[in-house]
């Protein structure tokens, strides 16, 4: 028996000896995951680095004790294990317990599985030959990097991806509760600028912008660009990712057009267009369509690129916090299509199920900002129009202007609709 395993085995799971307590925040996310539990496919967390994968397992082992036993709930984390199959940890685990997976009901959670070479095949044995063992896994971004993970595991499988915290669950976690929107207008102007220098990471939300700006560095983007992608597919310069990822870093919305960044960069299209593959893959930035009825049309089309992480360098500079706003109202949503037609008239923002047509506005909203809203509309009949706005409130032309925070916080069901 493998004694490394087997120490953390035991040190990683404290419940099998005594009571077991965790302090957690409710997350939007956990009430959803819930409803997969008893199903009989794996359930994979996904997502950047810290956004709290590793806190919603503990709180999925707290809530399914007492269904599966103490005993028969097995939690490990291969971040220090990149070289151990699964079947060790499985091994090491019987042989503690003296007992047998094949005998019983069990629930194992296997933290960052990324790390371990080829764990879907693994996995993908032990889910066939064990129909009683409810498997969780969590990857930290790249867990689906590698073409056709997906496909091996298809039908087996949920995924949820674990994202940053949202704005309304920004203030829950800050302890805020507004009971008035309009009497609190100052103090949710101030809450947004904090949310964005914390960019929503659970762990720096009362940390100092100073502190937050190196936790992002150092803990998110670097590692991700420099270890974590470079660990899993064949990255022949790491330093060119990095290149890419700051051009969209530092001008969120950019229409980008792979032959005219290869040429930039002195790189192959075809290199331009894997690196940016990588980059989504990894959460670090989000990819939207130009909206379309024509799915082909819409697949084909030029796409726009927002980074899921701001540099708070640009949040603080006057003339780049319009592009701020619209890219944290893009992930707030998580906004999948704008639109742009021939004549460059554009919308930031459609939504679908129903169909919204919105434009993102941080200044002043004058009658000919309308237009592009007017001639959406002519084309497709949306259900709503409406521009989201810093601060805000009005109506022009039978167009709804809302603040943020009152989209945000009261219209959630609205939103959540056209995702």
């Amino acid at each position: 028996m493998n004694e490394r395993i087997t120490e953390a085995l035991e040190r990683s799971n404290k419940w099998w000896k005594e009571e077991y307590e965790i302090e957690f925040k409710d997350r939007e996310i956990y009430e959803h995951i819930k409803e997969f539990i008893e199903k009989r496919q794996i359930l994979a967390l996904v997502g950047l680095r810290r956004t709290g994968k590793t806190t919603i397992m503990q709180k999925i082992i707290l809530d399914s004790l007492k269904e599966f036993g103490k005993r028969n709930v097995v939690y490990f984390s291969f971040d220090d294990f990149r070289e151990v199959r699964l079947l060790e940890v499985i091994k090491s685990y019987e042989s503690i317990m003296n007992k047998k997976i094949s005998e019983g009901k069990y629930l194992f959670l296997f933290d960052e599985i990324q790390k371990v070479d080829h764990w879907e095949e693994q996995l993908k044995r032990f889910y066939d030959e064990n129909p009683r063992i409810k498997f969780i896994i969590s990857g930290s971004e790249s867990l689906f990097l590698r073409k056709n993970i997906r496909e091996s595991l298809a039908g087996r499988m949920y995924e949820f991806n674990i994202r940053t915290l949202s704005f309304k669950e920004f203030l829950l976690f800050k302890g805020k509760k507004y009971d008035n929107l309009n009497l609190y207008k100052e103090e949710l102007l101030k809450d947004l600028r904090s949310y964005l220098y914390s960019n929503g990471f659970p762990e720096i939300i009362n940390e100092s912008k100073e502190i937050s700006e190196k936790y992002l560095k150092e803990n998110v983007i670097e590692k991700i660009l420099y270890k974590d992608i470079p660990q899993i597919v064949s990255i022949r310069d790491p330093s060119l990712l990095e290149q890419i990822f700051n051009i969209i870093l530092n001008d969120p919305g950019q229409l980008i057009n792979f032959d005219d960044l290869a040429r930039d960069l002195g790189i192959s299209r075809q290199t331009a267009s894997i690196y940016i593959s990588y980059l989504e893959k990894a959460f670090l930035i989000r990819k939207i369509y130009n909206y379309s009825r024509n799915t082909r049309k819409t697949q084909k089309g030029m796409k726009k690129y927002y980074p899921i992480v701001l540099p708070i360098g640009l949040i603080d500079k006057k003339e780049s916090f319009g592009k701020v706003f619209e890219t944290f109202i893009i992930n707030q949503l998580q906004g999948e299509f704008f639109w742009r037609d021939t004549f460059k008239n554009e919308i930031d923002l459609v939504l679908q199920n129903p169909v919204i047509g919105m434009e993102i506005k941080s200044g002043e909203i004058k009658e000919k900002d309308l237009v592009p809203l007017q001639k959406f509309s002519e084309k497709f009949n949306p259900k709503y129009k409406i521009i989201i706005s810093y601060n805000l409130e009005s109506k022009i032309n039978g167009v709804d202007i809302v603040p943020f925070y009152k989209y945000l916080l009261r219209g959630e069901s609205r939103a959540k609709k056209g995702r």
